[in-house]
């Protein structure tokens, strides 16, 4: 019989500021610093873009160290980055980057989006790289909304999107660098699903609209924004939608290494973030116009 994984802590995404932008951030909070190997999770919008009010346009920026992760729910965006690429990301597109030792890239709404004007909204995740990785050559994938494969319920209510890892023999395109699986759930009202976990993975399911019964507790009713932080005791978790609803689920096998961050990167120790900062200046980041 299959054990569900018991529920650790129940987070909250309260409204931070990113400069211009007001958005919100499950990860990290006072109650949760990390799940690792998850550092940070952003849900930005949805924010109407038109040519009068377009607030999320990040120009040309550094990472290092892990891997900046976009599901675009709703909208538009361009990204370009140093290594030379130039993609229009769009309503359920992944991006996933590796920045490894450096990569320079800038998101904003495609300017034909801003001209007709809509909604944009989406998830920004950064997934942490082991030591022996931060420093690999860095990458970009960019897979669309209709090629990733799917896993349906028996009753044909619950869809899983399979971005990263596996369910039910079924693999994600995304490459990944470690042990990781990312899903996107939609579930019509009342639709059933129970989602395995490997034992060795910290596991997170987020949200982002809808209402939805974890593990078959009246009680434990996850609302639209909120996180649940399993822990590692079980084989998965059960969910029935109360609502039309949609989640984001993460799981990845933990790296148990420090974390020192500053900006746009996560590294190891403190001296390794002076030497991004150094290699940042020096132009060892590659180049990208604003």
């Amino acid at each position: 019989m299959m054990k569900l994984n018991s529920i650790k802590r129940i987070g909250r995404s309260d409204f931070v500021n990113m400069g211009p932008v007001k958005l919100r951030q499950p990860i990290p909070t006072q109650e949760i610093e990390q799940i690792d190997p998850f550092v940070l999770l952003h849900h930005y919008g949805p924010y109407p873009i038109n040519e009068l009010n377009n607030p999320f346009d990040l120009g040309p920026h550094p990472h290092r160290g892990f891997e900046p992760v976009t599901f675009l729910l709703q909208g538009e965006q361009l990204h370009r980055d140093s290594l030379g690429n130039e993609s229009v990301v769009k309503s359920g597109d992944v991006q996933w980057t590796t920045a490894g030792r450096g990569i320079m890239h800038a998101e904003a709404p495609t300017k034909d989006f801003v001209k007709r004007g809509g909604t944009l909204e989406g998830i920004q995740l950064w997934l942490n790289l082991p030591s022996e990785k931060k420093m690999i050559p860095a990458a970009y994938q960019h897979e669309k909304n209709e090629d990733f494969r799917v896993v349906t319920s028996e009753d044909e209510q619950v869809n899983i999107q399979i971005i990263a890892g596996e369910l039910e023999g079924v693999y994600g395109r995304i490459a990944t660098q470690t042990p990781v699986n990312a899903f996107m759930i939609s579930a019509a009202e009342g639709g059933r699903y129970t989602v395995k976990i490997p034992k060795e993975h910290q596991a997170l399911v987020y949200l982002v609209s809808g209402s939805v019964q974890i593990n078959n507790t009246d009680n434990l009713a996850l609302n639209k924004n909120q996180l649940i932080w399993f822990e590692q005791d079980g084989d998965g978790f059960s969910l029935q939608a109360n609502t039309a609803s949609k989640l984001l689920f993460l799981s990845g096998a933990p790296l148990n290494e420090k974390v020192t961050s500053w900006g746009p990167y996560v590294m190891n120790t403190q001296t390794e973030i002076m030497e991004a900062l150094r290699d940042f200046q020096d132009g060892k980041m590659g180049f990208l116009p604003s």
